[in-house]
């Protein structure tokens, strides 16, 4: 690239010299305030693409165990949950040409295992909230007709499954990084690699233009689309293998009977994450409403039954959520976490891992006439057939 000038005609011809960002803090600046200048593509249903951020210095986890953790410059997310990570260096900076390629491996690896989606969802309502934007205006741009807990499950399930941007962005890209870029786009087939060289011009007054060139395109065009993995959903079969497997008698009862309740009554829907996981819909009010995930998680083992009250808000009103939330069944871990839902408003995730609830007798009936009192929409009742 030549340092050749830019030129703006109005009334007079204004001459537009490029010019370097001052410092690497200001270059972040500018793509958390503008991150429209990284919208390069589509959406699958053929959209512009629109990145909003998430978190600008987002934490990523190294282990779960103990608090050591890198800091990614930014998090954005897309309309169809495809988190895009963002590392911005400037030219001056030496690690740009290969240093930051292990950097940013390393934030997508440990960012798709320790990255929840409750904690996705967390880091963009605190960041619109310091940025003075409402979440409806945010939301608005992202939902549809899904939930926030919706979107930003599906979003985890993209990170488990690999399905992410990389994004090396830098105000002059090196032949090294250029090549490595392309070369990682080619073997990678479910995350597409981008460098973005973002050139800066100046003229006179607060006169500023930027232009992008994108690098890693003709790589991610030549990915054929049969050569992508296919996303695997988790199987019921798979699922009650997994249980059988797993858990020790009573947590592998209840565990079978909310999926027998959901398979005899509701929509199961299977996870795509790397771990078993399970979803199910039920129609309440004319609605399919997504009411709970059974999760099995690998690293460290845990399963856990996770109640998506956001989803039950978002259908049905804070009402019927709070009148949920009453009916379910009195186990300390779970109560703890129902107790801060009623003072947001019932639109998180509270979950609840099964040997709590193995621990409680009845528990899990108490959960099943819950949901069955939902689906009715009549009064609790004292016991579950």
């Amino acid at each position: 690239m030549t340092d050749q000038s830019v030129f703006v005609l109005g009334s007079d011809l204004q001459t537009l010299e490029p010019a370097a960002f001052a410092t690497e803090a200001e270059f972040q600046e500018l793509l958390a305030r503008h991150p429209r200048v990284l919208d390069f593509g589509s959406l699958a249903d053929g959209q512009p693409l629109r990145l909003v951020l998430v978190a600008r210095e987002m934490r990523v986890p190294t282990s779960a165990e103990n608090g050591s953790a890198y800091w990614l410059d930014h998090l954005f997310v897309d309309a169809d949950g495809v988190p895009t990570l963002v590392e911005v260096k400037r030219a001056s900076d030496t690690r740009i040409r290969r240093e930051v390629v292990g950097q940013m491996l390393d934030y997508a690896a440990n960012g798709a295992r320790y990255w929840p989606g409750a904690l996705l969802q967390r880091s963009f309502e605190e960041t619109c909230v310091a940025d003075g934007r409402s979440l409806e205006e945010a939301y608005g741009e992202l939902l549809g007709d899904r939930s926030p807990e919706e979107f930003w499950t599906t979003v985890e399930e993209r990170l488990a499954a690999g399905q992410m941007r990389l994004l090396f962005v830098a105000d002059r890209i090196p032949l090294e990084l250029r090549a490595i870029v392309e070369f990682l786009n080619r073997q990678m087939r479910q995350t597409d690699v981008y460098a973005v060289e973002l050139t800066q011009y100046r003229g006179d007054g607060d006169l500023r233009v930027l232009v992008p060139r994108i690098h890693g395109e003709v790589a991610t065009a030549a990915k054929s689309p049969s050569g992508r993995r296919t996303t695997q959903r988790t199987t019921k079969d798979a699922m009650e293998s997994e249980i059988r497997a797993r858990l020790a008698p009573e947590p592998r009862r209840i565990a079978t009977a909310l999926l027998d309740h959901a398979a005899a009554r509701g929509r199961l829907e299977g996870g795509t994450a790397t771990y078993p996981s399970m979803s199910v819909h039920y129609s309440v009010a004319g609605r399919q409403v997504p009411l709970w995930t059974l999760s099995l998680y690998d690293h460290p083992a845990k399963e856990e039954l996770a109640f998506s009250f956001g989803s039950i808000t978002h259908h049905l009103g804070r009402d019927r959520a709070a009148a949920f939330a009453e009916s379910l069944p009195a186990v300390p871990e779970l109560q703890k976490k129902l107790e801060v839902q009623r003072e947001k408003g019932y639109k998180g995730w509270p979950s609840v891992r099964l040997t709590a609830l193995a621990a409680e007798p009845g528990a899990v009936e108490a959960i099943l006439a819950a949901i069955q009192e939902l689906m009715d929409g009549r009064e609790a009742s004292d016991s579950f057939g």
